[in-house]
């Protein structure tokens, strides 16, 4: 079974046109080492992006946010409550962007790792980790402009042992009832040109069909650098064109096997290299928008130095690499989704959106039944006016008359 059929995001029409979702990541909230028994300060240990940040950014044209985040901060021993403290931080720096229609990408910053230790090992199980998401999709799955990015960045671990506790999160999310976009990485840092190599003893390409969302509302998260060994350390970039070489696999595997992606972290220097660099790769991916549905720049946040290479906050004053990504940002255009109901209409819905859906008319000397199709998204679906919150796919629902 394939895990995503195609989105078919229709807000921006095909040519070379920014992609539905762009942005950057707002770091912060992972900026210090957590260690068992100490309870982090916020504003001292780890800060949120705040409106000043979100503004800036959305004047720009960005409508997608990555959140960094720790696991422990949230839920600081595993299978516990969480910390009501700490979430409310985090909601009330979500509610910031998504009260003003943007989107958040939620980013558990921790390698697929609990205080260090390794998701899968003696001290931390996969349980744990399918619990943790329990409990945020509990506080966040109401929220449809919020996506569930697993986690970040996971390594030295086996890619089957990976997308094993990835599917049990997934189906865990899934029981507790949340219909919010998730995002799956691989193995060996989820890297774009690595997706298809044998690192941890086999490839993210081989071994992620074992997970499987019953919802069918899941992209691959993949991240890329294009200094010489990926690594995203150095000012430099190997060519002009090696942002295109680096994502091409990767973009012919997703084609030919039915998935979507979004490109989580990418980087460029303030450099001329580093602009011819950043158009080749925007080019390829608004070319390729079949499997891109859009990007978010590492990476932006108050407490950056001023000399971080790939820094898009403006301290002291607008970056460059702002100004290369200004015709590649979305702006104020609309992501939308197509919404079919059999046999009655078909019309175009904002991802996102919360709906009030009516059914026809029914015919002569029949009544309203039920909605059938994609229900999961319905309020009701015994209800003839029901609420519908948009997914980030086609939808085609059908009637049933009694």
């Amino acid at each position: 079974m394939r895990l995503i059929v195609a989105l078919a995001l229709l807000a921006v029409a095909a040519g070379a046109q920014p992609l539905p979702f762009t942005g950057v990541n707002l770091a912060g909230g992972e900026f210090y080492g957590p260690k068992r028994g100490e309870r982090p300060t916020y504003g001292t240990n780890f800060v949120y992006p705040g409106n000043t940040d979100y503004a800036y950014f959305a004047w720009h044209g960005a409508n997608l946010f990555r959140v960094p985040f720790r696991w422990e901060t949230i839920q600081p021993e595993a299978g516990g409550e969480l910390d009501a403290e700490m979430l409310g931080r985090l909601v009330h720096s979500v509610e910031l962007a998504t009260n003003k229609g943007y989107y958040v990408l939620l980013d558990p910053h921790n390698y697929a790792r609990y205080y260090g230790d390794l998701i899968g090992s003696e001290t931390v199980s996969s349980a744990d980790f399918a619990d943790f998401w329990v409990r945020l999709a509990g506080v966040f799955g109401s929220n449809p402009r919020v996506w569930f990015g697993l986690v970040n960045e996971p390594n030295g671990i086996s890619a089957a042992a990976w997308f094993d506790i990835a599917a049990e999160a997934v189906t865990a999310i899934r029981a507790a009832g949340a219909t919010n976009l998730i995002l799956l990485p691989g193995t060996a840092y989820s890297g774009a040109h690595s997706w298809q190599s044998d690192w941890y003893g086999g490839a993210n390409a081989a071994a992620v069909g074992r997970v499987v969302d019953p919802l069918d509302h899941m992209i691959l998260e993949v991240h890329q650098y294009f200094d010489g060994d990926s690594s995203g350390t150095k000012d430099e970039v190997v060519s002009p064109t090696i942002g295109s070489e680096r994502v091409a696999g990767f973009v012919d595997w997703c084609r030919a096997n039915g998935y979507r992606a979004l490109l989580g972290e990418f980087g460029l220097p303030r450099s001329p290299e580093g602009q011819a660099t950043l158009a080749d790769l925007m080019a390829s991916m608004e070319r390729d928008r079949d499997v891109w549905i859009g990007w978010t720049w590492w990476a932006a946040g108050s407490w950056w130095p001023e000399d971080y290479v790939f820094l898009l906050q403006p301290k002291p004053g607008e970056k460059p690499q702002m100004s290369w990504l200004l015709p590649h940002l979305s702006g104020d255009r609309k992501p939308t989704v197509t919404l079919t109901i059999a046999g009655v209409e078909t019309r175009e819905l904002v991802c996102g959106d919360q709906v009030t859906l009516t059914a026809p008319a029914p015919p002569a000397g029949r009544a309203f039944g039920r909605w059938t199709g994609d229900v999961a998204w319905l309020a009701d679906a015994a209800a003839a006016e029901t609420t519908l919150t948009v997914p980030y796919r086609n939808l085609t629902l059908g009637l049933v008359w009694e």
